[in-house]
Parts: C-alpha cells; sequence; structure tokens
C-alpha cells in the first residue's frame, strides 16, 4: 500500500518508531490500532499485533 506523508512528518515517525524500537510500519499499525479502539472503531475481530524481528533467547544456553 502506498502511503503519502509530508517527508517531515514521516522523519518524525520514523524517529518515534526507532525510539519505541519498532519499524515504521509497525508504529503507523500500532498508532492506528490505538486510535480505532479508543474511537471505538477497532473491530473485534481484530487480533493483537504479531510480534516481529529476532526470537527472544528464552531456553537457550549463556554463552
Amino acid at each position: 500500500m502506498l502511503l503519502r506523508l509530508d517527508p517531515l512528518v514521516y522523519e518524525a515517525l520514523a524517529r518515534w518508531a526507532g525510539d519505541e524500537l519498532r519499524s515504521a510500519n509497525a508504529q503507523i499499525e500500532f498508532l492506528l490500532r490505538r486510535a480505532l479502539g479508543e474511537a471505538g472503531r477497532l473491530p473485534g475481530g481484530a487480533g493483537p499485533i504479531p510480534r516481529r524481528g529476532r526470537p527472544s533467547n528464552s531456553g537457550q544456553a549463556e554463552e
């Protein structure tokens, strides 16, 4: 999906996403879900945001 944003808005969003350890795409989804939930418009069948990135180290031996 193509999303047109003011370049300065995108840069601010990308910095915020980095601070939250998210991609810009994940930050947009996070913010949209939060706004939809606050407005009472988040669909009931919408699952949680999938965990992305590297799996945790739980269960692995320490080096």
